[in-house]
């Protein structure tokens, strides 16, 4: 069996251009995959119809083989980034082509399963409104109604650095800044109840004063995760993040770390209680399972970091379902209407679980017409929404 093509499709997502992949065979056999990631996403599209051209006439279930391949072959140019994206999305094709062969779901492929439902916690849920503490507080009940038990949000947003023209490189926040995004998180935190997660997502965007500041703030609301309150660049400033945040506000970092050689320096240094890599950045799942194993030996959970795609969804929660240190996986609560018909079957999504089926591989296809329905937004000013 030799690969004999792989496409490329830009979509749009509800915040994401998504960038979806499949791969064809002489054989007729076929996988699909995903390497979305926005800003920048027609150089993610870019890199992954590059990649796919390097592994034509290769085998495709030798999917190790063909990921360090393409790592030393594509180290010349830096072994993070859009490179690497693409191999995550190939590396996702390749593993759902495997499975389908083999007749299995991908996380028979990734050790089996520890379990065949994952729990979500809901990303992009405060869309539908502005953004004071009623419409927050309105929109969370709604997601703990349909059954989910956790959610995610930046209270800082929507101040000083709204993405765009009006980012503010000072990183700060005015005291009245900081008295609204108190006041945002304690009506969420009064709308969904004591025992709810409550994850704090920071982007990064905070000085360390202000970072620090406002988790020793926001911790006797009960805060899940503090995440990324430095980028990662340095595991060192995490370092001194972690030494001066409270003991009691778990930190949570990896959207932005590639490849287990990105996550060691974090875990060796005990930097943060729950690690987040992007599937479709990290190295796909053959290698959010080494990441997650590595993770495991420190006593650090699994949470995969998941704005994207459908296939980004499934392939996480079957990493997810393979491990021992899982936490939660991200969703996106409020998505485009056609994210569903873009997939061959929908994803199985109830009570704040993702069900996962026994059909081989992922257990869809994509729908290539559907894809080509809603092409990717290339012009930046047609996007008005730049929030994460």
């Amino acid at each position: 069996m030799k690969i004999t093509e792989v496409k490329v499709w830009l979509v749009e997502g509800v915040k994401y251009n998504w960038t979806m992949i499949k791969v064809v065979t002489d054989t007729g056999e076929t996988g699909v995959g995903e390497a979305t990631n926005w800003p920048g996403s027609p150089i993610i599209e870019a890199a992954a119809r590059h990649v796919g051209e390097r592994v034509i006439g290769l085998d495709p279930m030798r999917t190790d083989f063909i990921w360090q391949k393409l790592y030393r072959d594509l180290n010349w140019i830096g072994p993070y980034g859009a490179s690497m994206c693409a191999i995550s999305g190939l590396d996702m094709a390749l593993l759902d082509l495997k499975g389908k062969v083999l007749g299995v779901p991908c996380y028979q492929l990734l050790g089996g399963a520890f379990r065949d439902r994952v729990r979500l916690y809901a990303n992009y849920w405060f869309t539908g409104g502005g953004h004071s503490s009623e419409d927050y507080a309105r929109q969370a009940k709604r997601v703990k109604a349909l059954g989910f038990t956790g959610l995610k949000f930046d209270p800082f947003a929507h101040t000083n650095y709204l993405y765009g023209e009006d980012l503010h490189t000072e990183l700060t926040l005015t005291p009245e800044e900081q008295d609204r995004a108190y006041e945002v998180t304690k009506a969420v935190r009064e709308a969904v109840g004591p025992e709810f997660d409550m994850m704090i997502e920071t982007h990064a965007m905070l000085n360390f004063e202000i970072a620090v500041k406002m988790a020793e703030r926001l911790a006797p609301l009960g805060v899940t995760w503090y995440e990324e309150p430095a980028g990662p660049e340095s595991a060192d400033t995490l370092k001194a993040f972690r030494d001066r945040l409270p003991s009691s506000v778990p930190i949570c970092v990896g959207e932005r770390h590639y490849t287990r050689h990105g996550f060691r320096p974090v875990l060796e240094k005990h930097i943060c209680d729950i690690i987040m890599p992007d599937i479709t950045r990290c190295g796909g799942p053959s290698e959010m399972k080494r990441i997650a194993t590595m993770a495991e030996a420190y006593g650090v959970l699994l949470a995969p970091h998941n704005p994207n795609g459908p296939l980004s969804t499934l392939a996480s929660a079957h990493v997810c379902a393979s491990v021992p240190n899982f936490f939660r996986c991200e969703f996106m609560f409020n998505d485009v209407p056609w994210r569903d018909a873009c997939i061959s079957h929908p994803l199985d999504v109830r009570d704040g679980y993702l069900h996962l089926s026994e059909r081989p591989g992922l257990g869809v296809d994509l729908v290539e017409a559907e894809l080509e329905k809603h092409p990717g937004i290339r012009d930046l000013k047609a996007r008005e929404n730049f929030y994460v």
